[in-house]
């Protein structure tokens, strides 16, 4: 049976997380109006805003607030629950405005707030703005987490409110900017939206138009890799943009930006300007992108001389390449899926779809700490082949010895996801005639929360409605990172 506290506190926040993006959604419609976009596209918006202001009204009058309490497992419900009914009612205007079916429309969602990045939608340069703008804002809140918009209401709860952040696992023992939960969620917005808006105005000088300047910066900041565009970041060399070299540049380094842990911003902009390279994640992360471009490199040397103009063009198309998908990004100025790319290419692009960027970041995938830590674990069992049995070897990261509970998380969090993954992959080759490569590297990129994937985006909108639900749990899951959708299915997390 349901806990009746439990149930009031999970209706309240979710009715407040449906109400917020109520009144986000008033964005698009007002510039839907301003761009005359048509009775439809206004539809499309109005529904949505009217139930969620509808549904909150209701809850407030329903809710006992007195009841409220907020402890880990209700906290992982509400993150799981937060972004499954986030993506209902961000499909809605896809329903309504595209005339999308109901699965596309969803997929379309979860994939926009989970900053995951695949799409089922073609056609993108003649959508209406507002629409795009919309799968964009998606992607902006999804960046940091919706549910941290919660911490700025949860005063009236009597739990541990830091819970509800670290429900979506985006930490190993990391510690916040300040004690203040509330002041920390602050100051992690403050330095995210400081990023978009100078990447806005970077965008600006290079000539791109407001519009895309700002969704992009959105997709970018966020690691989510929603273009405007159907051939992504490689549109604007091929509209004759005259800089679309620095627009590439840019966008790398801001996709860095984003898949960097945001405390290291934090210390950086409190004067501790060797606090990067004091951290040994944030030195594994710059150390596989330099070895991952590097191998790519002499990969496409070795088999594809002739296919680029020159070796700053390769290198620039490499290294953008590799930060999209180690951020899980997923922009694209080159299909992976193409010849330019040979094998060896693509199975080390397979590899950092897994590994992802860095805890506290906004990018998905197992995270480069955990590699460490699994690393670490690998060297201590060597060790211990050879060292006498009372010898004490702790796994350490930055002079910290690791909990074995926390080691133990990190291995049941990677078994778990490899086995997510096997599961995806082979749903997708029986329920579609995609072959093994194909099949794997799509769950790939749902469970990492990548985008990109070794197929085109037409036969991922074909691919059945049981594939495209699996795809959506897998992104679900690869953002709150397994357990808190676990738990979902767990008789007595409810209890």
């Amino acid at each position: 049976m349901l806990n009746s506290t439990k149930f009031n506190t999970i209706i309240y926040y979710l009715s407040s997380l449906i109400f917020i993006l109520g009144i986000i959604m008033i964005i698009p419609l007002l510039l839907a109006f301003i761009w005359q976009e048509g009775t439809d596209i206004y539809q499309a918006y109005l529904l949505p805003i009217f139930i969620s202001f509808i549904l909150f009204f209701i809850c407030k009058k329903v809710i006992i607030t007195k009841n409220l309490y907020l402890d880990l497992s209700t906290a992982m419900l509400l993150c799981t629950l937060g972004w499954f009914f986030a993506s209902l009612l961000g499909a809605i205007p896809f329903i309504i405005g595209l005339d999308k079916t109901f699965i596309d429309a969803l997929f379309e969602a979860v994939s926009g707030f989970t900053t995951t990045g695949i799409t089922v939608f073609s056609g993108l340069d003649q959508m209406p703005r507002s629409i795009l703008l919309w799968r964009s804002l998606q992607q902006l809140l999804g960046g940091l987490g919706i549910l941290t918009f919660f911490l700025l209401i949860s005063s009236r709860t009597r739990g541990e409110v830091w819970q509800l952040f670290s429900a979506e696992s985006h930490k190993i023992n990391v510690a916040r900017p300040v004690p203040n939960i509330f002041k920390t969620v602050k100051i992690l917005w403050a330095i995210y939206l400081g990023f978009i808006f100078l990447e806005i105005i970077i965008l600006l000088l290079l000539g791109l138009t407001p519009f895309d300047a700002i969704t992009h910066s959105f997709s970018s900041l966020s690691t989510g890799g929603f273009s405007t565009h159907d051939a992504s970041i490689l549109y604007f060399q091929n509209a004759g943009y005259k800089n679309y070299q620095l627009i590439e540049y840019v966008i790398i380094v801001f996709m860095l930006i984003g898949g960097i842990n945001f405390l290291l911003h934090f210390r950086f902009f409190n004067g501790n300007i060797k606090g990067y390279f004091e951290d040994t994640e944030f030195k594994t992360f710059i150390y596989l992108i330099l070895a991952a471009s590097g191998l790519i490199i002499i990969a496409i040397l070795f088999n594809n001389i002739g296919h680029f103009n020159s070796f700053p063009d390769l290198f620039r198309k490499t290294i953008f390449q590799v930060v999209s998908i180690i951020t899980t990004t997923g922009f694209g100025t080159h299909d992976i899926n193409s010849a330019f790319f040979p094998a060896m290419a693509k199975q080390i692009l397979l590899i950092l779809m897994l590994i992802g960027g860095c805890v506290g970041s906004t990018s998905g995938g197992v995270k480069v700490l955990r590699i460490n830590i699994l690393t670490g674990l690998f060297r201590r069992e060597i060790k211990k082949i050879y060292l006498p049995k009372r010898a004490v070897i702790p796994v350490t990261i930055d002079k910290q010895i690791i909990d074995q509970e926390e080691i133990n998380k990190i291995v049941a969090i990677f078994m778990s996801w490899l086995i997510l993954i096997f599961v995806g992959a082979m749903i997708t080759a029986i329920a579609s005639d995609l072959n093994a490569w194909q099949s794997f590297s799509g769950m790939f990129s749902a469970v990492g929360n990548i985008g990109p994937f070794y197929f085109s985006v037409d036969k991922m909108a074909s691919l059945a409605p049981i594939i495209k639900l699996t795809y959506i749990i897998g992104m679900l899951a690869g953002r709150l990172e397994i357990l808190p959708v676990i738990l979902i299915f767990t008789k007595k997390s409810w209890n």
